[in-house]
């Protein structure tokens, strides 16, 4: 089984910034991709940017300009950097791993991490 482990979660004051970070229990070469994705108190999960093996990226509209997103392939580890950070952007964030396992290719997510933002 894929091991996800996120970490960098915090508080932070409006206008802030913070970088979580993911790491997988999977050598590189057999993840297809890794994000982040977020749910709010009482909202469905959504996503908030994705990195592809090839490093392609794919952001929400509403954080672009704002956060990035980066892979380092030697450590298996996907960051989020996170800057301007409004009290909208609170949640929990959980990391996610689309990778190759025993030829299956499968899901696997973090636990999440909190991200609280005061105003």
């Amino acid at each position: 089984q894929v091991q996800v482990a996120e970490s960098g979660g915090g508080l932070v004051q409006a206008g802030g910034s913070l970088r979580l970070s993911c790491a997988a229990s999977i050598a590189s070469n057999n993840i297809n991709a890794m994000g982040w994705y977020r749910q709010a108190l009482g909202k469905q999960r959504q996503l908030v940017a994705i990195i592809s093996s090839g490093g392609t990226t794919n952001y929400a509209d509403s954080v672009k300009g704002r956060f990035t997103i980066s892979r380092d392939n030697a450590k298996n580890t996907v960051y989020l950097q996170m800057n301007s950070l409004k009290p909208e952007d609170a949640a929990v964030y959980y990391c996610y791993v689309r990778a190759y396992y025993n030829n299956y290719l499968g899901q696997y997510w973090g636990q999440g991490t909190q991200v609280t933002v005061s105003s």
